[in-house]
């Protein structure tokens, strides 16, 4: 509930329930016939939504994984979990009281040999983070992280059968998944604090982390530095895995990030051996010190896009 007092709260919620009754009755077309039935007249700013539980002969055709994708793309829920195994559940139980690993990326090859290496990285920073703990304790949940956003400005946001594709391939290689409304890593970092105050860790390519340095942050006053506050304000920290340094070439020009240099071992480029000038490079090399960026070793074969 998302109304600032407990009167306007229980107005929505009457709200809700007089547009489910007549959705059952009239609007069980598609999910999204559904969720516009279940809207009308309760903007998403009151209420959210990131878990439908359907049942009853009605639904037996459904994908499931279909709605909560749509409950992301239509604004109700900021993040919906997807399970590799077992019934989808809300978000908070598959996070709550947990140290988190997110592994965030576009993951647009479906192919099983992408998803395996896709799943060795996230198995490499798991174990990471169980070092950190201590083996005596309880081990971190992982999970991939897509985004129903845009990567950039200039791009449409993606369907939802384009987002299934993907999370399909994650969830067959045996991967959990969270797909967020928005694609910051601010914002993904807020979602799961909602429900642990466990460590959380990042596992991504350098390719992102450069993304996340050039973003503009232009609904944040501060920009980039409130951008960085507020991902690394509560016991975060990024696992940076290297890159080729074909394939980071090829990635830092996609996405036009210039002024960024670095040199390579055997052809594979590390956190600690890419550049940038000042004063962005300071701040870079700050990260790096301070032990909010942690270089991480993977396998040799990393080929995967992230």
């Amino acid at each position: 509930m998302r109304d600032p007092t407990n009167v306007l709260q229980q107005e929505a919620i009457g709200i809700l329930g007089v547009n489910l009754i007549y959705t059952a009755f009239y609007e069980l077309h598609t999910p999204e016939s559904l969720l516009a039935g279940l809207a009308q007249d309760v903007v998403q700013e009151r209420i959210e939504i990131d878990y439908i539980d359907l049942r009853g002969p009605a639904f037996e055709g459904w994908d499931r994984r279909s709605l909560l994708a749509n409950l992301v793309c239509a604004g109700f829920a900021e993040a919906v979990f997807l399970p590799s195994k077992g019934s989808a559940v809300p978000p908070t139980e598959a996070l709550y009281k947990k140290a988190v690993v997110l592994a965030p990326g576009y993951f647009g090859h479906g192919d099983t040999s992408h998803s395996q290496v896709h799943m060795r990285l996230l198995a490499s920073a798991i174990q990471e983070l169980q070092k950190e703990l201590g083996e005596s304790a309880e081990p971190p949940a992982g999970f991939f992280c897509l985004t129903a956003s845009p990567l950039t400005p200039y791009e449409p946001k993606p369907e939802v059968p384009d987002l299934l594709r993907r999370v399909d391939a994650l969830l067959a290689a045996g991967g959990d998944v969270l797909l967020f409304r928005q694609r910051e890593l601010y914002h993904m970092k807020s979602l799961v604090n909602r429900y642990t105050q466990a460590p959380v860790r990042f596992v991504a390519g350098l390719s992102l982390i450069v993304r996340t340095f050039e973003d503009i942050y232009g609904n944040l006053e501060g920009r980039l530095l409130e951008a960085l506050a507020r991902l690394f304000a509560q016991n975060v920290r990024i696992y940076a895995y290297p890159m080729t340094a074909t394939e980071l070439s090829e990635k830092l020009n996609s996405i036009s990030a210039a002024g960024w240099e670095w040199s390579e071992t055997n052809g594979l480029v590390s956190a600690t051996q890419l550049r940038r000038a000042p004063p962005l490079g300071h701040l870079f090399a700050y990260l790096l010190a301070s032990n909010f960026l942690v270089p991480i070793q993977v396998p040799a074969t990393l080929k995967a896009d992230a």
